[in-house]
């Protein structure tokens, strides 16, 4: 399982788990949980959406429409690979701005190998 650390962020993954975090278009990850993602977890500069190493990058810049539409391509991704666990993490609450009540109605529907953060699953009690 993951290790995370006094502030409750993720800083090491098992071989199945995958980090899950907010990017923007241009797939520059530079800051939050995006850098974490390049540092820790394998994630490339300038892939903006989709797998890379141990993390998945959703584009929560651009759009609300993309990122949604980004969002439901995610789920499917999950649903079709139950042997991983994807850790998300509060995508589009930092820098792009939107609230876990704005986000976390798009995760309702996940498969049971998609774990949310707490801010999103309060929502839904």
């Amino acid at each position: 399982m993951a290790n995370y650390d006094k502030y409750g962020f993720i800083t090491e993954l098992d071989k199945n788990e995958i980090f899950v975090f907010g990017s923007n278009g241009q797939g520059a990850h530079l800051g939050g949980a995006a850098a974490t993602a390049v540092h820790k977890f394998g994630a490339k500069m300038g892939q903006a959406e989709g797998l890379q190493g141990q993390s998945y990058a959703i584009n929560t810049m651009d759009s609300e429409d993309e990122m949604y539409a980004q969002i439901g391509r995610f789920l499917d991704f999950a649903k079709s690979h139950p042997e991983l666990t994807f850790l998300v993490t509060e995508i589009g609450c930092g820098i792009a701005g939107y609230s876990p009540e704005q986000i976390a109605p798009h995760f309702k529907d996940h498969s049971k190998n998609v774990i949310l953060p707490d801010s999103f699953t309060q929502i839904f009690k």
